[in-house]
């Protein structure tokens, strides 16, 4: 009986030892790519210039004449613009990623992302509205980050209020008030650009739309990271729930485990999460769709594993097209969400041909 014990034991540990590496190596990654990611732009700044220009800032380091000879003007390119502009990609992207790889589980869909119910076209109805609709009383008193905002709420609470008709709520039941919800906030905010008549403000809803991290400033950074790093933790402390909730309604019952209040809650703050990311900076999409499939296929569906790899691999991601969005164009920058949708389309079509969702496999 001690030898099996010993022969069971064996593959366990050194399963724990290879995702105890392989996490070690994508944190590095993830702080080199910080590092760099500062670094490119219209002006090109060498990383151990970048290095010291943090370092003072952060923790007032002094490099002696080393900073003397740094230009004032890289001062403020890496502190006051790409710095934060980094970490709130980072801060995105943990966020969708962390969205939504617990919608997946929540809703037991592997095509589940955090914008399924509706909360995209909630937002976008809530910016339009802010956006178009300035000048008309109280849409000019705040600002278009909290209309968004309002707007990804209202479409949440709506989504719960039509699940809930007619009986118990259920997982098919919430996609399909998702869709319901997003094709009538859709709806509003076509009938409202087709009616405005203000050609730059139909400009800035699109770009909007898009995505961008173009206005991540340090002012701004507090809210969502706050809310990321808080829902983060409640999620990891919730992970034990996840993996249960992957064995269906039936053996979860059986278990003991409430399925109906913990997807609840678990939708609840995921909506008020992704609801506080639109609101930053925008739609961007196919993060939270594909990072957990891809994650999931190295490390499996156990939670414990899969939540904290697709945490880093998801700011990973988005700082890296973030970086992209930012260079491809010479003139200018692309929205965001078009290149996380020319990168992510085509993980997701090799994903559905190989039919490699990994759900509730181990």
């Amino acid at each position: 009986m001690l030898q099996d014990n010993v022969n069971y034991r064996i593959p366990f540990e050194q399963n724990n030892k290879s995702y105890m590496f392989g996490m070690s190596g994508l944190f590095i990654f993830f702080l080199l790519s910080i590092l760099f990611a500062v670094c490119i732009g219209t002006v090109n700044i060498q990383p151990e210039k970048a290095y010291q220009i943090i370092l003072y800032k952060l923790f007032h380091l002094s490099f002696g004449d080393n900073l003397k000879q740094i230009p004032l003007t890289h001062f403020d390119i890496i502190w006051q613009i790409r710095f934060p502009r980094v970490l709130m990609a980072v801060i995105v992207g943990v966020g969708l990623a962390l969205c939504g790889t617990v919608m997946q589980s929540s809703v037991q869909n592997p095509l589940a992302d955090p914008y399924i119910l509706g909360i995209s076209a909630g937002a976008s109805l809530g910016a339009t509205l802010s956006i178009l609709l300035s000048s008309y009383g109280i849409f000019s008193e705040f600002g278009t980050s909290f209309w968004a905002f309002a707007g990804a709420l209202a479409a949440s609470f709506l989504v719960m209020i039509l699940s809930g008709i007619g009986g118990k709520s259920s997982a098919v039941k919430m996609i399909l008030s998702g869709i319901i919800a997003n094709a009538l906030f859709s709806a509003f905010t076509s009938f409202i650009i087709y009616m405005a008549n203000n050609a730059e403000g139909i400009r800035t809803v699109t770009f909007w739309t898009m995505g961008s991290l173009a206005s991540a400033k340090w002012s701004n950074l507090t809210l969502p990271a706050i809310g990321v790093v808080g829902c983060t933790l409640f999620f990891l402390s919730q992970a034990r729930n996840l993996n249960t909730m992957l064995l269906g309604e039936e053996a979860a019952t059986t278990l003991g485990v409430d399925l109906i209040k913990l997807r609840r809650n678990n939708i609840i703050v995921t909506a008020l999460l992704t609801g506080l990311i639109v609101a930053s900076c925008g739609i961007i999409g196919f993060v939270g769709l594909i990072i957990p499939h891809i994650v999931r296929g190295f490390v499996g569906s156990d939670h414990r594993k899969l939540l904290p790899a697709a945490i880093l691999s998801g700011a990973l991601f988005l700082t890296w097209a973030d970086v992209l969005a930012r260079t491809a164009l010479s003139s200018g920058e692309l929205p965001i969400g078009i290149i996380t949708a020319l990168i992510g389309a085509p993980f997701l079509m090799h994903i559905m041909i190989k039919s490699a969702f990994g759900f509730g496999d181990k």
